[in-house]
This record gives C-alpha cells, sequence and structure tokens, in this order.
C-alpha cells in the first residue's frame, strides 16, 4: 500500500496519512547535481511580498533536472528513483555509457536498472524514452512536453499528470491536457513516454497544520477579516458576501483565467481548460 492512514490516536494523527514512497529505491541524492536554493518567502526582485503565508520550512537543496533531454543517441542506465522535495514527482538518476550523470523527471514504470534514451530519431517508444513528437505515435500518454522546440519540457510535470497525443497533421501535434485544454504543439517539440509517477501525491491528507509549516505555509488571514483597503473582500461590520471569492490581489480564486490576453500561443489552443466556478472558459 503506497499510502499509509494512521489510527487516531492523537490530535496531529487524526485523519493524517502519509506517502511511503514506494518507488524509492535511492535514498541519498547525488551531490554533483545538487545547487543551493535560496528561499525567498513570498517575496519579489524588490524584496516586497507578493504572496501572502509564505516563510520559514524545512531546508532544502535543489537537484538539477534535465527538462531538456538533449544528449541524444546516447544510452542511460537507472541508477534509482529518489525523492525530491521540491517537487510532488519522484526523480531518477541517469548514468550514461559516457559516465555522465543526470536527473530526469521518474515515470510510472520505470525501474531502476532499465535502460532509456533520448533521440531525434524514431525509436522505441517505450516508457522513459524522449523523441520528437512527430516520431510518437498518437494515442500514447506524454509527459514533459515542450511548447517550443528546444526550450526544455514545460507540461505534465507534476505527480501523475500526463497528456493524450490524439492527432498529427501537416507541422501540428494535437494534445489532450490534464486540465482539459486541448492544444497544437510543434512536430518538432520534444516529449517523454509514459504518466508522471507518484500519482498517490494527491491522496496524502496532511492531518495537522505543523505538516504544512514543515513546508513553509503560514497561517493566512481571511480576506474578509481584514479591512477595505488590504482586501477586495474586506470592510463592513458584519460577514458579507457580493462579490466573487478573489486573491488578494484580486484574481479570481476558483477557476478565474490567470493567463495574459493576446499571447501568439492564444492561436495553438483549440478548446480552453475547464474552470471550476464557471464551467468551460472562452476563448
Amino acid at each position: 500500500m503506497a499510502i499509509r492512514v494512521y489510527k487516531r490516536v492523537t490530535n496531529g494523527r487524526r485523519n493524517a496519512s502519509v506517502n511511503l514512497h514506494s518507488e524509492v529505491t535511492k535514498k541519498s541524492p547525488e551531490k554533483s547535481l545538487l545547487a543551493p536554493l535560496v528561499r525567498g518567502s513570498g517575496r519579489n526582485v524588490q524584496g516586497k511580498i507578493t504572496i501572502l503565508g509564505r516563510g520559514g520550512g524545512h531546508k532544502r537543496r535543489y537537484r538539477k533536472i534535465d527538462f531538456r533531454r538533449n544528449k541524444d543517441g546516447v544510452a542511460a542506465t537507472v541508477v534509482g528513483i529518489e525523492y525530491d522535495p521540491n517537487r510532488s514527482s519522484h526523480i531518477a538518476l541517469l548514468k550514461y555509457t559516457d559516465g555522465e550523470l543526470r536527473y530526469i523527471i521518474s515515470p510510472k514504470g520505470l525501474r531502476a536498472g532499465d535502460e532509456i534514451m533520448s533521440s531525434v530519431d524514431a525509436i522505441d517508444p517505450k516508457v522513459g524514452n524522449s523523441m520528437p513528437i512527430k516520431h510518437i505515435p498518437t494515442g500514447l500518454a506524454l509527459h514533459n512536453i515542450e511548447i517550443e522546440p528546444g526550450a526544455g519540457g514545460r507540461m505534465c510535470r507534476g505527480a501523475g499528470m500526463y497528456a493524450r497525443l490524439t492527432n498529427k497533421e501537416g507541422r501540428w501535434a494535437t494534445v489532450v491536457l490534464p486540465s482539459g485544454e486541448i492544444r497544437q504543439v510543434s512536430m518538432d517539440c520534444r516529449a517523454t513516454v509514459g504518466e508522471v509517477g507518484n500519482a498517490d501525491h494527491a491522496n496524502v491528507v496532511l492531518g495537522k497544520a505543523g505538516r504544512n509549516r514543515w513546508k513553509g505555509r503560514r497561517p493566512t488571514t481571511r480576506g474578509i477579516a481584514m479591512s477595505h483597503h488590504t482586501h477586495p473582500h474586506g470592510g463592513g461590520s458584519v460577514s458579507k458576501g457580493g462579490r466573487e471569492p478573489v486573491n488578494h490581489s484580486g484574481t479570481q480564486a476558483k477557476g478565474g483565467r490567470t493567463r495574459r490576453y493576446g499571447k501568439a500561443s492564444d492561436a495553438r489552443i483549440i478548446r480552453r481548460r475547464k474552470s471550476k466556478r464557471y464551467g468551460q472558459l472562452k476563448l
């Protein structure tokens, strides 16, 4: 069982569960692929707090992940699967035949000792192999998908995520994303075959506020309890409604659009994602 549910023996254990990370086979990270991770605590480059409720948390080090998968034609062996504190998915340590070590997002079903490869040409579309979408058969699940050729994977990198390749026509391939959005990407964009592992990450129940503090999440004040000039929900002497839920900056909090208007890639979106609050978002 990948998720362990605790007995209700104390207040902190009530309803709590933990991920056993049964896929992890390597406990210590590769030191040559570590980098310092500076905690901004919700501050921007000017030092001003722009995200509320951030700060503290356990100290972490960044793992350098190979999102480009551009070491072509060289076979790599999976040394082990590791836990990464900076992301929901697990990571896999690869050792290439020339001795180089790299981390990648670990797909579901990848095991220590497996051999995978990246290539610009058509290769066996097995789990973990990376190649341009034009060489991948339709109907397969993909992750770590590039939006622009050579820029590195941007889409479907979280635990349990994958996109379905449904169609290829001309210069464009059509993929269905986990959000329900249907998007076209260039045939020259790379993607990795398979879905991201550690899907049980979504089933973990924290159970107590302290576990959120370990992650760097501090207590948040309700907007309705603030003054009128501090939050759009603030002001007044009694609890009231009359406005859609928004965050501190006024952006809709339940399914509102956060993508900028007028981007060149808007033409490549066939169907918008589904909104949690208002249903299908319009173009």
